[in-house]
Order: structure tokens, then C-alpha cells, then sequence
């Protein structure tokens, strides 16, 4: 493969993501590398077409449409409050009346645009698909390297925090020995990976586009983690790239007997396991209802969502509010709001309501799924949230070449807003675990 410097890089002359913009900075001198490291990797990797390319981008979301986000919050048109006190019906109206004023007059968009756009970030096109992603380089020339797979209903935002102390840990406190380069990819039909172009991006599919991805990149060899969503791509990519994958680490999976199994009394199970089936039926009665409906009709969801902030904010934050640690009283005792705004405004100003559920209606119409699907052979460490996850090791082994397995007490179902640190130290554990074994 040629090596082609930057200024050999062809930018689309209109942006290929509405909402971004090429950064000539970034395409005259980035990525930059620190001093000593080895020159980031997408200039290495540029082919001479559009669907191989990996252009610089970064986001500049134009000031009429963050006027008219607030004007329309401004016009909602609020339903009576119905009967019922508390979340038990849904989000209540005194509640999301609050946090969308705050939205509208205090929040500040253009702080977290800012944030985001101190990473290097790129897009590229595989099988069609526009995949925009974060990617930096960590100083440390010995650093391993990892990708990060968020879930719905969150977005790259998730890792934005964890980017510094994952990719120079010695400027945290920490040991080089657990520096990482990081990718960070916008799952299709989220965040910048739009508009989504075809059906049939399935787990299956979006892991094989970002395994495509990472050898665009030029990466020999590399880690995954994922929560969510991402913790059932992740499990893919090792599906199906084994020989580059060196260990997959995941939180928030779901791995379970069948309801049949459960219901005929063929698995005796612990009081620990009885717990979580007992979450999960909770979750199938009482939590549900989002998850029929984008499976089954995202495109109807949509038209809703995208011409109300207010349906939106409000589609997102129940949510935070159901799969957070049950110890909050409200999302934003576990999450930070202006967090919890900045990815709500993500998915407004990109329009993603609809696009991003219909992974689930992928999910439930894919007809593969009712295969036995093939074993994940990489190393594989799951990260277990004792408040809100419900998978049972006994199945997740059964699917996964599980090495590493920890309890998190504290900390929901967003661990990597939750209870960052703890996130970051089981990672760090188990990829020092697994790269010391493929040495």
C-alpha cells in the first residue's frame, strides 16, 4: 500500500456528512503525532476512491438550526399530566418541563461541539455506508490499541472523558505499559454515520465494518470493547476476525436462558442467577415498550422524534432513568446533565431518531438470527453491573471464551458515564491479562 501525505488527500468539496464539515487544519498537518510516535495511521491507509478514502472531519453544526432548537422547545405543546405519580407511566411531565427549559436557555451545545472537536476525527465509506469515527494516537509508542463501541440510546460522547486517560495514562497518573490508541466509531444510523443507506446492517454486519475499518487503518492487531450495542458487535468482530482481535471486553450484555427453558424448569439456577431473571422479567413487563416499537415500526417513531426536541429529549432520558443505577433518584444524579443534553443534541441535530433505531428492527427481522450462532473464540472479559445487568455466566460462556468476569456493585447500565473508573481499571486488567498470554 502507497503511503500518501496529507496534502495527497482527496476531500470531498461538499461535506459527505451534513452537519460536518472537512477541517483544512486537520487535512494540512493532522493527525499529529507526538513527538517520536509513529504518523496516525488513516494518511497511511487513504486509497484512491471514495468508498476507501478516510477524510478529515469535524463538526460544526450551524447556528440556524441550534436557534430552532430552541424555538421549538419554546412552542412545545405540552400534553395534561395523566394519572399516576412518580416514572411508573413514563416521564413526568413537571420533570421534563424543567430539564427542557434548561435545555433551551441554559445549556450550551457549542462547549461539548468543542470538546468533540479536539479529537482527531475522520469518515470513511464501507459496503455504502458513511462510518465517522474519533481516532487518537496515544504518545506512547508501545501503546496497544482499542476500539470503543457505544449502544443506544448513547454515542461516541460516551468515551469522550475516558479518551486522555486511556491514551496517555502517564499524564493521569498512570503506567504507559496501559496506553492505548483508540477508535471510536459511530455505529450506522448513529450520531455522524448517516444518512443510513441500505437495510441489513445487522451486529453482524456493523462488526464486519468496523473490522474492515480497523485494517483501513492499518491495525495488526487490536482489542474491542463494547457496551450495549456494542456488546454485541464486539463479540462479532472476534466472530469474525479472530487472527486480529487479541481480546474482547464487554458490559452490559445479555445472555440468558430462553423463556421456554426458564418456564419448564430445565435449569436449576442460584439465588444470584434467580436475581436477574427476576430483573429481566421486570424489564420484559414493564420496560419494553421502546423496544417493540423501534423493531417494528422505527420509521413511524421518527417523524415524531425528529420535528420534537421534547419527544426526543424525552424518548432518551427515561432511559437514563430506568438503566441507570437504581440508587439515583433522578438521571442526573448518575449521568451529568449537561451530558445527558449534549447527547440528546446529538441526536437531534443529526436526525437520528429513526435511523439509530433500526438496529432493532434489524435485529428482530434478521433471518439469520435464528441460527446457532458460532462460539467467540477471542478472550473475552465481561464487566457486570450487580443494579441493572441480568446476563448469567453460565450462558454467556456458552457463546464466549470468557477469561475475565467482575462484579461492579455500584453503577448501572452506562458504565462508561457511570463508573468510568471502574471501567477503565477492568479494562486495563484484562487487556494486561490477555496480552501477556499472546506474547
Amino acid at each position: 500500500m502507497t503511503k500518501r501525505e496529507p496534502s495527497q488527500i482527496r476531500v470531498p468539496k461538499t461535506p459527505a456528512v451534513p452537519g460536518m464539515t472537512p477541517d483544512p487544519e486537520q487535512i494540512r498537518g493532522a493527525p499529529v503525532a507526538a513527538a517520536g510516535a509513529p504518523m496516525p495511521r488513516p494518511l497511511d491507509a487513504v486509497r484512491p476512491t471514495d468508498e476507501g478514502g478516510v477524510f478529515p472531519f469535524r463538526i460544526a453544526v450551524a447556528q440556524a438550526d441550534i436557534d430552532d432548537l430552541k424555538e421549538r422547545i419554546a412552542r412545545t405543546r405540552w400534553p395534561a399530566e395523566s394519572p399516576g405519580a412518580g416514572w411508573s407511566r413514563g416521564v413526568p411531565t413537571d420533570y421534563l418541563r424543567g430539564l427542557a427549559e434548561y435545555w433551551r436557555t441554559t445549556y450550551d451545545w457549542r462547549d461539548h461541539e468543542a470538546k468533540l472537536n479536539a479529537n482527531p476525527q475522520f469518515t470513511t465509506t464501507i459496503d455504502g455506508q458513511i462510518i465517522h469515527f474519533l481516532h487518537i494516537r496515544s504518545p506512547e509508542p508501545d501503546a496497544k490499541t482499542l476500539m470503543l463501541i457505544h449502544g443506544w440510546p448513547g454515542s461516541v460522547l460516551e468515551f469522550v472523558d475516558l479518551i486522555g486517560v486511556l491514551s496517555d495514562p502517564r499524564a493521569h497518573g498512570g503506567d504507559a505499559s496501559d496506553a492505548f490508541h483508540l477508535v471510536i466509531p459511530s455505529i450506522p444510523g448513529h450520531g455522524f454515520s448517516r444518512p443510513l443507506t441500505d437495510a441489513g446492517w445487522t451486529s453482524r454486519h456493523i462488526a464486519k465494518a468496523f473490522t474492515e475499518l480497523m485494517s483501513r487503518l492499518g491495525y495488526e492487531r487490536y482489542g474491542v470493547q463494547g457496551g450495549d450495542a456494542g456488546a454485541f458487535i464486539a463479540p462479532w468482530m472476534g466472530r469474525l476476525d479472530p487472527t486480529h482481535l487479541v481480546g474482547v471486553h464487554v458490559n452490559a450484555l445479555v445472555q440468558i436462558p430462553s423463556v421456554m427453558q426458564i418456564m419448564v424448569g430445565l435449569v436449576v439456577f442460584s439465588k444470584a442467577e434467580r436475581v436477574r431473571l427476576e430483573r429481566f422479567k421486570h424489564f420484559r413487563e414493564e420496560q419494553m415498550g421502546y423496544l417493540h416499537v423501534q423493531a417494528t415500526r422505527p420509521k413511524t417513531l421518527a417523524y415524531g422524534l425528529t420535528d420534537s426536541p421534547v419527544g426526543q429529549l424525552a424518548w432518551i432520558i427515561e432511559k437514563f432513568k430506568e438503566w441507570t443505577d437504581p440508587a439515583a433518584a433522578l438521571p442526573e444524579d448518575a449521568v451529568d446533565r449537561e451530558h445527558l443534553l449534549a447527547n440528546v443534541s446529538l441526536y437531534w441535530f443529526t436526525g437520528t431518531a429513526g435511523s439509530s433505531a433500526n438496529l432493532y428492527y434489524e435485529t428482530l427481522h434478521d433471518p439469520d438470527a435464528k441460527k446457532r450462532i458460532p462460539r467467540n473464540t477471542v478472550p473475552t472479559g465481561v464487566a457486570l453491573s450487580l443494579t441493572q445487568d441480568v446476563t448469567i455466566r453460565r450462558w454467556a460462556e456458552r457463546e464466549n471464551n470468557i477469561v475475565h468476569w467482575t462484579e461492579f456493585e455500584h453503577g448501572g447500565h452506562f458504565a462508561a458515564l457511570e463508573v468510568p473508573e471502574l471501567l477503565v481499571a477492568d479494562m486495563r486488567k484484562f487487556f494486561r491479562l490477555v496480552s501477556a498470554n499472546s506474547a
